[in-house]
């Protein structure tokens, strides 16, 4: 039987494209991933395209994906992290 540790949570490590990796909460996580969904417009996968509302794409991508092309070699990715062991 798994650890119950093995799912707990305390942030996230974010790569992009041309920056230094950074450490944020999901709540800045999600704030940025919506930041990115507008710029992206309608450039997204058919999947997230399918969801209506921007605050719900952002947790769907949070939920489902761990990185995102941006286009022309950029990207974002990101990865659970805990901040003690």
């Amino acid at each position: 039987m798994p650890d119950s540790i093995m799912y707990q949570q305390d942030g996230y490590v974010v790569l992009e494209a041309g920056k230094p990796e950074q450490l944020m909460t999901e709540e800045e996580l999600l704030a940025k991933l919506k930041q990115v969904l507008t710029l992206l417009g309608e450039d997204l996968p058919s999947d997230v395209e399918k969801i209506t509302s921007l605050e719900a794409q952002a947790k769907y991508l949070l939920d489902n994906y761990c990185e995102l092309d941006m286009g022309e070699g950029g990207y974002l990715q990101w990865y659970v992290v805990r901040w003690n062991k």
